[in-house]
């Protein structure tokens, strides 16, 4: 499996910091790094580089203190299965797993390689830690969301297109998070008179179709829940929400610059950057099970304007106001 190199951008020996020189030269440190998206995709590469810059300060150098076997399961659970066991059996001090659905593929393989996972949406509700406080197994790490914020996507988007009577929740129902988001959706649906229907994100063929069969009937909007199978299609979710006139609410911000109309979330990157800081720990000899779960530390709100007059909408100037970041 090619790894990709992104230490190039790190300057040169008498640059790194004063933290590298402290570091043990007897032998190098091993870890793996699983991501749920595409080795191509440029949210990939910022997590990486987040982890890669954070590990640096640290004084863990890919290739010189450090050795990193990075993995790709591009949102598809047979390869991610087929790689977890790959990563596994090279014998890794420590995994750091990005996204729930390949933090879960990994604990069903072992019960004994340290993991640190981020992006992972109520890790105790998936089964991953005992208690946010006291994980108590192998894994730990920086949660997501809990599901309850799924509720907040159906409020924005109404009060978005306050005329929308019917939503489609494109989910990925393989995975906990999937199951667990749509559920919070569809109970909190009827205070906003809404009928909701599921969308499986698993397969670009039937997402298409699925949006186009949903589209054909008026006052329709869009949920995009969170995974690793919605970023690897996000371009074909973003074009069919557009083509068929669609306001649609997604998880993280790539999204909203790829063309999306609105975000609700935490910064997806952020905490790759921290998960250097567990990972090192645990290099040090801390166990998972002694480090707490932490939480997002900001969820913001982003909107494009040119969506929003692209579909008719006026959005409302509370909304404008409140909004983290507005993209004209």
């Amino acid at each position: 499996m090619r790894r990709r190199e992104f230490i190039a951008g790190l300057g040169s020996a008498a640059a790194w910091p004063a933290a590298v020189q402290a570091q043990p030269r007897d032998r190098m440190r091993r870890i793996g790094v699983f991501m749920s998206t595409a080795e191509d995709d440029t949210e990939s590469s910022a997590r990486i580089a987040a982890l890669l810059e954070g590990l640096a300060e640290l004084g863990w150098i890919d290739g010189r203190t450090l050795l990193i076997d990075t993995r790709w399961a591009a949102g598809d659970p047979d390869r991610a299965r087929r790689y977890a066991a790959e990563l596994v059996a090279l014998a890794p001090e420590v995994i750091l797993a990005s996204g729930g659905s390949v933090a879960g593929t990994l604990l069903q393989i072992t019960r004994s390689v340290p993991i640190v996972f981020t992006l992972t949406p109520d890790p105790v509700g998936a089964g991953f830690v005992a208690s946010l406080a006291r994980p108590g197994g192998n894994a730990t790490g920086f949660s997501e969301f809990e599901y309850g914020v799924s509720a907040k996507w159906l409020e924005l988007l109404k009060e978005i297109a306050p005329s929308m009577t019917r939503v489609a929740v494109l989910r990925d129902a393989i995975i906990p998070q999937g199951v667990g988001q749509f559920a919070v959706i569809q109970a909190a649906a009827s205070q906003f008179r809404l009928d909701v229907s599921p969308i499986d994100v698993r397969d670009a063929g039937e997402i298409e179709r699925a949006i186009t069969a949903f589209a054909r009937t008026a006052n329709g909007g869009l949920i995009v829940t969170a995974s690793g199978s919605a970023i690897v299609q996000r371009t074909l979710i973003i074009t069919l929400a557009a083509r068929h006139k669609l306001p649609a609410i997604y998880f993280q911000r790539s999204f909203v610059t790829n063309g999306g109309l609105i975000s609700y979330g935490p910064d997806p990157v952020d905490p790759h950057r921290r998960a250097a800081s567990y990972v090192d720990r645990i290099l040090k000899g801390e166990k998972p099970s002694d480090l707490p779960v932490q939480a997002p530390a900001k969820y913001e709100t982003v909107l494009n304007l040119n969506a929003a007059n692209a579909l008719g909408l006026n959005i409302p100037e509370t909304l404008l106001a409140t909004a983290d970041e507005v993209i004209q």
